[in-house]
């Protein structure tokens, strides 16, 4: 990954870690699943895309070729949408929310494009057992590398008897979700779903 830069999105949501932030800490009574979990095979797949993503060549498009229909397997993109939105989603015409919701995934394939750009012997590895926590799971994964170590944990609900991730949290406790809601709050304010699809688009635009 770019040394100085291939983790932007990181950066960007510690500076929003005050917004509620939710906490990836273990808690007394979490159940703790089996290895075999199928959220863990989720997860996997997602890693073993994030590798083949740095190391394809041929630029920003070759790797969100790569990755993109990773995204689609391994995240539920229209509930992250419509988690991002928040309230404000039950305003959106059935054409608004469709269009967000494409507008959404060119924007996550695009910064993971971005942000997972070279390869110099990086791995990807779970950390610790699967917590199960009411009808979500969480799996916390640890990137490793040359100058690189970063904590990536998963939020995972089933869909469709597929378990597939609706949130990402930076650094144990940063809340993706959360950090997205309060950047398109103002957006959505000021211009409705529309503006929200344009600042996907010009995020999707420029990645990083």
């Amino acid at each position: 990954m770019t040394r100085q830069s291939g983790f932007a999105s990181f950066k960007a949501a510690g500076a929003l870690a005050l917004l509620a932030p939710l906490s990836l800490a273990v808690v007394p009574g979490v159940a703790m699943a089996q290895a075999g979990d199928p959220a863990v095979q989720t997860i996997e797949g997602l890693n073993a895309g994030l590798i083949a993503t740095m190391k394809a060549q041929g630029g920003q498009s070759a790797r969100a070729r790569v990755i993109g229909p990773v995204v689609d397997r391994a995240f539920d993109i229209p509930a992250m949408a419509r988690l991002s939105v928040g309230p404000p989603w039950t305003t959106f015409s059935p054409l608004e929310q469709a269009s967000v919701i494409a507008a959404f995934r060119a924007m996550t394939v695009a910064q993971y494009a971005a942000n997972f750009d070279s390869y110099s012997g990086e791995k990807l590895s779970l950390v610790g057992g699967v917590e199960t926590r009411g009808t979500d799971k969480l799996v916390r994964t640890q990137l490793t590398g040359p100058g690189t170590n970063e904590s990536l944990n998963y939020r995972l609900r089933e869909n469709g008897g597929q378990w597939r991730i609706i949130d990402v949290f930076y650094r144990n406790a940063i809340s993706q979700i959360a950090t997205r809601r309060s950047d398109f709050a103002g957006v959505i304010a000021k211009g409705g779903a529309g503006a929200l699809v344009a600042h996907l688009n010009r995020l999707a635009a420029n990645p990083k």
